[in-house]
């Protein structure tokens, strides 16, 4: 395919139309006369010798092809629409800008909230954007990344994009406070023997692996997909989950939980800043990433701690 030869703007009929399932308000959508936005249908159906919308009574659906481009069409709008907003300069203190990052709420209350602070004392017009994680993140990471600035990560769940190292974490064990099953110090077998509460999404597959190699398969109870809930699913029940440590910092004194450390060596976790190549030289974003480096070393100076060593810990 060469793209010289192709009419970008057909990108933008082509998603209002897939969008829209009707050619009089896709052409509203982009400013297109009824006529204009019937002739650019023409051709995306020469171009990909489909219907893409047919008619089924009176109304129009997606063909198979034209439900394939749905999600593909929207994203190449987003990422031209980043390729094309990109800047050769950035002045932080005087931009309109918004950043989107997607991230678990673990990464938003530990490191998305200092960033969000950095930002509003530094720079007035620059919004932030925090977006949930999807759970087939693994799937199309590259699509991910191309509709958005950012994805707060740990590694070991992707790689082959560049990153921007921000903070190391440990993993510890919450059980409630009055849980007379589990003493002072927690074991393999209470592990494989209390029920658990999961984060039903992937940022803990290393942890989650490191836990089947130890020959234990967590009986789940509940699963959520928020970090913070899973204190108060633990709070007055039997049950035991894995979480970050300074998360559980944060929410210490909040629920009657406590903390107890893994009866193993567990996994430290390494959070990264990951972005789309597209993004790399365009000036708004590096200042996003400098920023970013810097509110990381903010964190690492309240806990210098290597999180493997246990030293100090009994």
């Amino acid at each position: 395919m060469n793209l010289a030869s192709l009419d970008l703007n057909l990108v933008v009929a082509l998603r209002a139309l897939l969008e829209e399932r009707n050619v009089t308000r896709a052409g509203r959508r982009i400013g297109l006369s009824q006529p204009a936005m019937s002739a650019a249908l023409a051709r995306l159906r020469r171009h990909f010798d489909d219907d893409l919308l047919s008619r089924v009574g009176g109304r129009y659906e997606l063909t198979a092809l034209g439900l394939a481009l749905l999600d593909r069409t929207a994203t190449a709008c987003d990422l031209l629409e980043r390729v094309f907003t990109s800047q050769a300069e950035f002045d932080p203190a005087h931009e309109e800008h918004e950043f989107t990052l997607i991230s678990s709420d673990y990464a938003v209350a530990v490191f998305g909230a200092e960033l969000a602070r950095t930002v509003h004392a530094e720079a007035p017009g620059i919004r932030l954007r925090f977006k949930q994680a999807p759970a087939d993140i693994t799937e199309d990471t590259t699509a991910l990344l191309s509709t958005a600035d950012g994805l707060l990560l740990p590694h070991g769940i992707i790689s082959d994009f560049p990153t921007v190292e921000l903070y190391r974490d440990r993993w510890v064990y919450l059980v409630a406070e009055d849980n007379p099953e589990v003493g002072e110090h927690l074991t393999l077998d209470d592990l494989a023997r209390l029920p658990w509460v999961t984060y039903q999404r992937t940022y803990d597959a290393p942890a989650a692996r490191q836990i089947g190699m130890l020959g234990i398969e967590p009986r789940v109870e509940v699963s959520v997909d928020s970090f913070q809930l899973m204190p108060l699913l633990v709070a007055g029940t039997r049950r035991v989950a894995l979480i970050q440590g300074r998360l559980a910092d944060r929410l210490d004194g909040l629920v009657p939980v406590r903390v107890v450390e893994p009866p193993y060596d567990a996994v430290p976790l390494r959070e990264a800043l990951w972005w789309h190549p597209v993004h790399t030289h365009d000036a708004a974003h590096i200042w996003l990433r400098e920023t970013a480096a810097r509110v990381a070393q903010t964190i690492h100076g309240k806990d210098d701690r290597d999180p493997t060593d246990r030293s100090d810990r009994g």
